[in-house]
Parts: C-alpha cells; sequence; structure tokens
C-alpha cells in the first residue's frame, strides 16, 4: 500500500521490539502513533491524547488485549481496536467480534497487511467522525401503542430464520433492534456480527464481507474469514444496506438465496448458516425504480419488514425515555438523581428531536453534566436547547423600533468599527468560547467534552489545537 495514511494510531504491546518495528511502519506510511506497555498505560494514553485506532497485542501481562478491548468499547466506543494475535483461530476472531473488535491479524504480520487492515479501520473512524455514538440506547422504552406494535413484530421475527429489514430515520433504534431479533432467537448463544455498509467502499466492504485467500491483493498475507463467516451459527446485522454498490449487491444475493460465498481470490465455495437482518433508512423502493439498488435483492431482504416509527410519532415515549437516561447519566456522570418538572417535560416533548431517541439521549446527558440543579424545569430545559443547533433558536431580544425609519434612497449609516467584525470571525469566538465551556463544564476530561459538543474526540483536539487551548 503506497498511499499515505493520516490518522493516530496507539501500539499497545509487552514486546518492546514488536513495538518499535510497527511503530517504525506506521510511522513511515504516514500515521502519527503513541506506544504503551500495557493495558494500563494505554488507557492513561487514551484519556490524553487524541487516538484514532488501538493496535494491541492479545496476550499480555496484567490487563490483556481482551479486557482493554472491554475498557476501550465503554469509555471510547467511538474508536476502533484492531487486536494481534499469534494464535489466531476463526474462534478467536468470533470472539474478538462478539466483544466489539473492529479487526484482527496474525503474528508475525505483514506489512501490507497490517496497513491494509488499519486504513479499514481509519476509514470507519473518519466517516462517523462528527457523529455522536449512543453508549445506551434505553433499550425499547416506552408506552405507545407504535412501538408496543414493533415490540410484538420483532419478538415473532425472532422466533424464525426469515431476513428482517430495518427501516426508519436515523435514531430510532434499528441496532438495538437486531440485537432484540437476535437475543430472543434461537441462535442467541451464536455471534452477533455487525457491519457498518455505508462506512467503506467497495473494494474493502467486499473484503470484509466475504473474506479473502492469501495472495488476493497487496495486503492479503494470510487466508482471513469475511463477517458472513463469522457469524455463522449467528447473526449478521448489515446496517444501512440501501448504501452498498450494484456490484456488491450481487454477491450479497447470492449468500442470501444460496448461503454460499467464496472468498476474494478463492475458488473454494464455502457454505454459512447465517441469520440475516439489515437496516437502512434510505427509500429503498424508489431506488429500485431509480436501478440503484437491485428488486431481487430487495425482495430477499423485504421478508420480515419491520417499520421504527420517529420520536416525533410517538410523543408518549419521550417521558419513560427522558426520566431513563437522566437515571442513566446522572450514575455515569457521578451526579445525584435528577427530577424533571411538567414544564421541562413540555419542553422537550414540544421539540421535533430530528435525530431521534439518539439525540434526545445526548441530548440530556448534555443537561445532567452542564445544570447546576438537580430540579429540571422548563427554565433549564430551554436554556440548553438555546445551545443546541437544529433544536430551539436563541430568542431574539425585542428591537425598540426606531422614532423614524430612513428612506429607501437614504444610505444606513456605516457600522462602527469595533462591530465591524466578519461572520466567521464572531463564530470562531463562539466556537472557543463553546470549547471552553464543555472543558470546564466536563472537569477537563475531554472524552466528556467532545460528547457534551456532540463531536468527536479527533474534532475536539483538532479544534482545541485550532484555538490554542490543549
Amino acid at each position: 500500500m503506497n498511499e499515505s495514511l493520516k490518522g493516530t494510531v496507539l501500539l499497545v504491546d509487552d514486546d518492546p521490539a514488536v513495538a518499535k518495528v510497527l511503530g517504525a511502519l506506521l510511522t513511515q506510511a504516514g500515521l502519527t502513533t503513541y506506544p504503551a506497555r500495557d493495558g494500563q498505560e494505554a488507557l492513561a494514553l487514551l484519556a490524553s491524547k487524541p487516538v484514532d485506532v488501538v493496535v494491541s497485542d492479545v496476550r499480555m501481562p496484567g490487563m490483556d488485549g481482551m479486557q482493554l478491548l472491554a475498557e476501550v468499547s465503554r469509555g471510547w466506543p467511538d474508536v476502533p481496536v484492531i487486536l494481534l494475535t499469534a494464535h489466531g483461530t476463526v474462534p478467536l476472531a468470533v470472539e474478538a467480534m462478539k466483544a466489539g473488535a473492529a479487526d484482527f491479524v496474525l503474528k508475525p504480520f505483514d506489512r501490507e497487511e497490517i496497513l491494509f487492515t488499519v486504513r479499514k479501520a481509519l476509514l470507519r473512524a473518519h466517516r462517523d467522525d462528527g457523529r455522536q455514538q449512543a453508549r445506551a440506547t434505553g433499550g425499547f422504552i416506552g408506552q405507545s401503542r407504535a412501538m408496543a406494535d414493533v415490540q410484538a413484530v420483532l419478538a415473532k421475527a425472532a422466533t424464525g430464520t426469515a431476513t428482517v429489514l430495518l427501516r426508519g430515520e436515523s435514531g430510532t433504534g434499528k441496532e438495538l433492534a437486531a440485537k432484540a431479533v437476535h437475543d430472543a432467537s434461537p441462535r442467541r448463544d451464536g455471534p452477533f456480527v455487525k457491519l457498518h455498509c455505508a462506512a467503506l467502499p467497495d473494494t474493502l466492504l467486499e473484503s470484509e464481507l466475504f473474506g479473502y485467500e492469501k495472495g488476493a491483493f497487496t495486503g492479503a498475507a494470510t487466508r482471513k474469514p469475511g463477517r458472513v463467516e463469522l457469524a455463522h451459527g449467528g447473526t449478521l446485522f448489515l446496517d444501512e444496506v440501501g448504501d452498498i454498490s450494484p456490484a456488491v449487491q450481487v454477491k450479497l444475493l447470492r449468500v442470501l438465496q444460496e448461503r454460499e460465498l467464496e472468498r476474494l481470490g478463492g475458488t473454494q465455495t464455502v457454505k454459512v448458516d447465517v441469520r440475516f437482518v439489515a437496516a437502512t433508512h434510505q427509500p429503498l423502493e424508489e431506488r429500485v425504480k431509480e436501478g440503484r439498488f437491485r428488486e431481487d435483492l430487495f425482495y430477499r431482504l423485504n421478508v420480515v419488514p419491520v417499520w421504527l416509527p420517529p420520536l416525533r410519532e410517538r410523543p408518549d415515549d419521550i417521558e419513560p425515555l427522558a426520566h431513563h437516561f437522566l437515571e442513566v447519566h446522572a450514575k455515569t456522570n457521578g451526579r445525584p438523581p435528577f427530577t424533571l418538572k411538567p414544564d421541562g417535560l413540555a419542553a422537550l416533548k414540544a421539540q421535533p428531536w430530528p435525530g431521534n431517541v439518539r439525540q434526545l439521549q445526548n441530548f440530556l446527558e448534555r443537561l445532567v453534566v452542564l445544570s447546576d440543579t438537580q430540579v429540571l424545569g422548563g427554565a433549564e430545559v430551554l436554556q440548553e436547547l438555546a445551545r443546541q443547533p437544529g433544536l430551539a433558536p436563541v430568542p431574539a431580544p425585542a428591537a425598540t423600533p426606531p422614532a423614524s425609519a430612513p428612506s429607501v434612497s437614504e444610505p444606513l449609516a456605516a457600522p462602527a468599527a469595533d462591530s465591524a467584525r466578519t461572520l466567521e470571525s464572531q463564530r470562531k469566538e463562539m466556537e472557543r468560547q463553546a470549547m471552553a465551556d464543555a472543558l470546564r463544564r466536563a472537569g477537563d476530561n475531554r472524552t466528556l467534552a467532545a460528547r457534551l459538543l456532540g463531536i468527536s474526540r479527533r474534532t475536539l483536539y483538532n479544534k482545541l489545537e485550532e484555538y490554542g487551548l490543549l
């Protein structure tokens, strides 16, 4: 792989020689690297440095790679983890994928393979840059008839093996629904493997789905099972399946029809026993008419369609969701319990919540951290809403009408020098103040500050550097 990569990688290995070689290799590729000798040192670096990807050995004294993976998934869910192991088997890969690993690489690693794997992880991390990752979805909490209907359909679907297609806007809980189908199914003890189809270009998506044989392309140093194989005996969740290209659609159709595949560069047919759950926010019917999505694939996916309603169509669910999120985030952030007054609840219900449950959750977490009182009324909710673009605008002060308005032909007076600032300079000043305020409120915890601002840790560090706040 000759192209230069951009990003920051945390290398965790108790063998200094391995860390040195791997660090030099990634540095030559254009990456910034931080070495750590064990899991504890890695966690300390994660808390203080802008890290895009973690590459960790599995076998280490003290905290091993699987334990480190659990800690990273809990504290930094937006940071992908790649595991290095000399004991690479498919069962270990399945265990790592179930635990949330982005990928794994066998030791001794090949230069091109490790760069290929890191590049995939960086692409996913950068594609998700700026998105808030929901750490707790709140489950199917609610009292609306709409969600009761959804749960009933999911419960029925879980008992069979038919493909489920989850439809709905972003933030409505499609991944949660997919996990609910798996957990209630006879496959609950098998792996639940996820793949975000929109996060990778075609070439990488194909290798992620179907795996590859040694020598299939530059970087394929060993045979590698794909996500379909890794989900054997369990469930494969294909998120944003509506975004895959026609070329990949053809190969996915074959797997759905025949339950078999061939790895990239291979000729051997591999039989798989996988239950498929797919999700999309795209209007697939329109894409079929436009020729952008195969009609036969649509029918293969749309066996059991489940529509998840947006939050604005189920306002009765806002109250139980709000109480749940306030309780969860108060405990997570070490704060006493919060009480939501009726006028505070009314202010929440008045919002359209275009980002749905995920947006409501993130808003309430910010409210928990930023609020100076544990009793949240309309004033506290509206104050925080005013800070959030796309929710409630900051009320404009009432203007006093002039005694006599200037005529059409009369030129307006030039602004004073100190008020003639550009829109860009004012934006930067407000952005800098928001960064400083979030850091102060978060007790200089930068991961929490990023969540409060609704941005990624990488974006936060870039902004802090830009404004001299590091």
